[in-house]
This record gives C-alpha cells, sequence and structure tokens, in this order.
C-alpha cells in the first residue's frame, strides 16, 4: 500500500511539474513530424499481461515495424525525437501508466512481448512477478553504458546477446533486497543518470545490485565514469 501511495503521489507531481514540458515536446512533435504525439509500445506487465506503455513519439510515424530496439545513429528517429529521448522527456507519459495501474514507479522495465516469448529464460520470467517500473537497476545501467555495448548491424540481436541478460539480472538482484527506501534512492538516482546522460558523465547502479546480479548473468567490465 505503502508502494503504490508513493507511485500515486510522485506520478502526480512529476506530471504536474513537467507539464510545461510535456506541452512544448507534444507541440514540437507536431510540427517537425507528421503523425500522432503518443506512442504506443506493447510491453508485458505483471503476470504476463501485455498492455500500452505510453511514449511521445520520437521516430518517423510507421516506422516502428523494424528492430524493437533502437540504436545510436538509427535513421527512423527524428532529431527532436532523439533530443527527447536522451533527455528521457520521451518517457515522461508513462506516469500516466503508472497513475492506471500498469506500471510502478521503480520495478523491472517491460520488454517487448516478441522478446519475453523468444529470450526470457526461467529467472528472467521471475522479474514478471511484480508491477514493470520508469525505472530500474537495469535502465540506470543502460543509460550509463547501453550504447556502447550495442552493435550497429544486428542492433535488437546485440541487445539480446550483450544487455538483456546484464539488465535483467540487476532488476532480479533488487528484488531481493528492493524497500520503499530503496525506491527512493533509485527514484532519485534515476534523476542524477539522466543528467548525467546529458552531460556525458555515467552513473551506474549501486554497487550492492551490481555484485548481487553475478549471481544470474555476467555483468561486462566497463571503464570507469569520467
Amino acid at each position: 500500500m505503502a508502494k503504490r501511495l508513493f507511485d500515486i503521489l510522485f506520478a502526480i507531481t512529476v506530471l504536474v511539474l513537467a507539464s510545461p514540458f510535456m506541452l512544448l515536446a507534444a507541440i514540437g512533435i507536431k510540427i517537425v513530424s507528421p503523425g500522432p504525439v503518443f506512442y504506443r509500445a506493447r510491453r508485458v506487465g505483471k503476470d504476463m499481461r501485455v498492455f500500452d506503455m505510453l511514449k511521445f513519439r520520437s521516430m518517423h510515424d510507421g516506422s516502428d515495424k523494424g528492430s524493437a530496439i533502437t540504436g545510436r545513429s538509427d535513421s527512423r528517429v527524428f532529431p527532436l525525437g532523439a533530443l527527447l529521448r536522451k533527455t528521457k522527456i520521451d518517457e515522461l507519459p508513462q506516469f500516466l501508466n503508472v497513475l492506471k495501474g500498469d506500471m510502478s514507479i521503480v520495478g523491472p522495465r517491460p520488454e517487448d512481448p516478441g522478446i519475453v516469448e523468444k529470450s526470457y529464460m526461467p529467472w528472467m520470467k521471475e522479474t514478471l512477478a511484480v508491477a514493470p517500473g520508469i525505472t530500474s537497476p537495469g535502465a540506470i545501467y543502460y543509460y550509463a553504458y547501453g550504447l556502447e555495448l550495442l552493435g550497429e548491424e544486428d542492433i535488437e540481436e546485440s541487445y539480446i546477446d550483450r544487455l538483456l541478460a546484464p539488465k535483467l539480472a540487476l532488476d532480479r538482484a533488487y528484488l531481493e533486497r528492493a524497500n520503499f527506501l530503496s525506491d527512493v534512492y533509485y527514484t532519485v538516482l534515476t534523476f542524477l543518470a539522466v543528467v548525467g546522460n546529458v552531460t556525458g558523465h555515467r552513473v551506474p547502479p549501486a554497487k550492492t545490485d551490481m555484485e548481487a546480479a553475478k549471481k544470474w548473468a555476467a555483468i561486462p567490465a566497463q571503464k570507469a565514469a569520467p
């Protein structure tokens, strides 16, 4: 109950405070790219329930038929969309998913149904026992190291081979110790990670989760943060 109350209050606060940025993003998308403002991404949530995760559209309309994963120089992303992605403004509509109950603030990031069906191992499916989140240790790891681990040739295959297991191992490890205070910690850490993503300074997940994640998957050695 405390987690759900935190989710609702935090989501309302963010939506109110971010409303000017969201309005500007919506206007900008309509000006620079024909098509809808929002993109509904099909994702697998708690107990394998598929839902529509809301995002500001950052790719040309109709270009979502290709890879479910977007690389560093994906031609499907228009310039304003790239800015929205870098600043994570494109993720703000997901706080509406939180109010609806599809998502939580902190929880394993929801994945594309095709990737879940084809690539999830049994231990990975354990992350589907809880509500997916806007942020998680795995998401912060992706912010810090994801793009340099992804190949450019077959972006979805390299994501599955190099990033899926580390991300889910971090989220699985976090489930072992998650509580209200740790959720607050990761909420703050996410803000720092987003700022770091914009300024080029890596913010990794907590060392506790980085170490515990090795029980499920190897975490690729990374360069020290600048």
